[in-house]
């Protein structure tokens, strides 16, 4: 299973509307970009939104040399794509 796939499966618990995992290393997995939108973001800052999203990684997170995260709440992400 690719990194990406994993990162995906694992962040399901959150119950994302938008997901997007991106392998940004040619294919090793070593460096990966997420993009998150969920409602478990709400009330939280940026970076109680990062550690959420990687305490759900778990010990996969061990494996990926580099991660990007832009984790939004629902709001957040709509204002977003309307600007």
């Amino acid at each position: 299973m690719s990194m990406e796939s994993r990162v995906r499966d694992l962040l399901q618990v959150l119950e994302p509307s938008h997901l997007v995992v991106i392998d940004e290393s040619d294919g090793c997995g070593a460096k990966i970009k997420v993009e998150i939108v969920s409602e478990h973001f709400n009330g939280k800052s940026t970076l109680n939104c990062h550690r959420l999203v990687q305490e759900k990684l778990g010990d996969t997170l061990k494996e990926i040399h580099a991660i990007t995260i832009q984790a939004y709440t629902p709001e957040k992400f709509a204002a977003r794509q309307s600007s």
